[in-house]
């Protein structure tokens, strides 16, 4: 799977780049997304993009000191970042828990949203002010959770802000950054990847479900396209009828 979806994200960027000159990309941490950003610095076809007129974005990160094992910045660099000749302005990781906002996690949801509205381009409505993401790739949690936007949690409610400080997350750590909603669905393409037994509960009720409140995966959604990517063992419990 994470071969495969390395070969489409491929294939998005370079038409991304034929199109507009660049290409930007939100990643994804935990299990599904660092091994599609392993096989993404592995795979053939990677030099068919030019990663230096790439913007790297990312949908959540865990408030931890720069260079903490568990941020998902430095998880993606061991995996990918440091394989592909990026340019370092471009790269745009969450702010760090020693950074310049110190333990204020507001404050550094607030300064990453600022960036992503420094960045914004015109294209669509003047709100939610961040880029027009070409891809936003989401790991789905067993729970349904996407980013760090955790089921009935006050972070899932947010309607105005594009970044939030995410405190008390059922999932440690505690505290983390995360895009709101509203920052998910200004994406061109919104790819959502499932592996594992353990994902097929949650991509069934995510996919049936019509309340992000709840399910928040299935508030997650793109301008121009939706994309679900299960393997075999998520989409176990999928009625055959939506079956690829």
């Amino acid at each position: 799977m994470a071969r495969a979806t390395a070969a489409s994200l491929i294939t998005t960027l370079v038409e991304a780049q034929t199109a507009r000159g660049g290409a930007s990309v939100v990643l994804t941490g935990g299990r599904n997304g660092n091994a599609l950003l392993a096989a993404l610095a592995q795979a053939p076809g990677r030099d068919g993009v030019d990663w230096s007129r790439v913007d790297l974005w990312w949908g959540d990160e865990r408030f931890l000191p720069d260079g903490d094992p568990d941020r998902n910045h430095t998880q993606a660099r061991a995996a990918f970042l440091d394989a592909v000749p990026l340019d370092p302005a471009r790269v745009h990781p969450m702010p760090a828990s020693d950074g310049p906002h110190g333990d204020d996690v507001a404050a550094a949801a607030e300064a990453y949203a600022a960036e992503l509205a420094a960045a914004a381009d015109t294209e669509g409505t003047a709100a939610p002010r961040v880029p027009s993401f070409d891809v936003l790739l989401l790991g789905l949690g067993p729970d349904t959770h996407v980013a760090s936007l955790f089921p009935e949690h006050p972070a899932v409610r947010e309607e105005e802000r594009t970044v939030v400080g995410v405190l008390e997350a059922p999932k440690p750590p505690p505290t983390r950054i995360s895009l709101t909603l509203p920052a998910l669905r200004a994406a061109r393409e919104v790819w959502l990847l499932a592996a594992g037994e353990d994902k097929a509960e949650a991509a069934a009720a995510a996919l049936r479900g019509t309340d992000p409140l709840r399910t928040p995966a299935s508030g997650a959604r793109g301008r121009a396209r939706t994309l679900w990517i299960l393997d075999e063992a998520a989409a176990a419990r999928l009625p055959s009828s939506v079956r690829d």
